[in-house]
C-alpha cells in the first residue's frame, strides 16, 4: 500500500533478526537494520524520513512510549508519523500512557494530530478475555501526526 501511494524507498527496523529475515524475503525494503526501539537510537540521521510508521509494536511489554521523541528526530519537518496501538484490556494502561505522551508532544508544538481513528477488528484475539465484545478480535487505534516545521527565526 505504501508503494501504491508513492513511497518508493522503504527502510525497516526490528529487534528480531528473524523478523528482519522475513521482511528481507518480501523484497519490499531497500534497507533493513537491527534496532531495539526504545533502547537504542534509530540507525538514521536526524530529519531523514518523509514518513515513519510503527505498526504492531507500541504495546505493553513491547516498545515504550518514550520512543516518540526518537521517531520525531528521524522525521523531516512536515513529515508524517503513523502509529498504532491495541485497545484490548491488557493494553489499556499502556494506551493511556501513550496517548498522554502523544498529547504532550502536540501541546509542545512538536507535531499536529491529523487523525486518531479506532479500528474495531484490528487483529485476532488469542483469548476470549482479550476479544472485543466476543467478536474474536482485538480493537485498536491508528494515529497520524505531522511533524511541525522548524519555526523560521527573524534576523535582527
Amino acid at each position: 500500500q505504501l508503494r501504491r501511494r508513492g513511497f518508493r524507498c522503504l527502510h525497516g527496523v526490528d529487534g528480531s533478526a528473524g523478523m528482519l529475515e522475513r521482511a528481507r524475503s518480501s523484497g519490499l525494503y531497500e534497507e533493513l537494520r537491527l534496532c531495539v526501539l526504545g533502547r537504542e537510537p534509530l540507525p538514521a540521521p536526524a530529519e531523514h524520513y518523509d514518513a515513519v510508521t510503527v505498526v504492531g509494536a507500541l504495546g505493553e511489554g513491547q516498545v515504550p512510549s518514550t520512543v516518540l521523541p526518537e521517531l520525531l528526530r528521524v522525521t523531516k519537518p512536515g513529515g508524517l508519523l503513523c502509529l498504532t496501538t491495541r485497545s484490548n484490556p491488557s493494553n489499556l494502561c499502556y494506551k493511556a500512557e501513550l496517548e498522554a505522551a502523544l498529547g504532550q508532544l502536540e501541546q509542545s508544538g512538536a507535531w499536529q494530530k491529523l487523525l486518531a481513528q479506532g479500528v474495531e477488528y484490528w487483529e485476532r484475539a488469542t483469548t476470549e478475555e482479550e476479544s472485543t465484545q466476543g467478536t474474536g478480535y482485538i480493537s485498536g487505534v491508528v494515529y497520524i501526526y505531522q511533524k511541525c516545521p522548524v519555526p523560521h527565526l527573524e534576523e535582527g
